[in-house]
């Protein structure tokens, strides 16, 4: 299935929808700031996925992102962008001491 790019819509926007949903079917205030991801966590997001598919299987990278998503998710953004910095090098270093896959 391919999207037709007159019809999508920008990741702001995107995430902005979801975030729309997800208060209005849960009453998430976790996404109060209207589901905006700033480029930095973004990054370490996208780094934790890519980290995850090479070291597992591939369908570990999305589960991964939801479980860093849930755990951080009362997080203040500094204290956010440190977990997540602290993860992305935890977890992309190999047990040989060399940096992720």
């Amino acid at each position: 299935m391919t999207s037709d790019p007159s019809t999508s819509l920008t990741p702001d926007a995107w995430f902005a929808r979801v975030a729309a949903a997800l208060d209005e079917h849960h009453g998430s205030a976790s996404v109060a700031d209207g589901g905006t991801v700033d480029a930095a966590t973004r990054d370490a997001l996208l780094d934790l996925a890519r980290i995850a598919a090479h070291s597992s299987e591939r369908w570990t990278a999305p589960v991964t992102t939801w479980l860093v998503g849930i755990a951080l998710a009362g997080s203040s953004p500094a204290e956010r962008a440190a977990r997540l910095a602290g993860l992305v090098a935890e977890l992309g270093t190999g047990t040989d001491g060399s940096t992720g896959p």
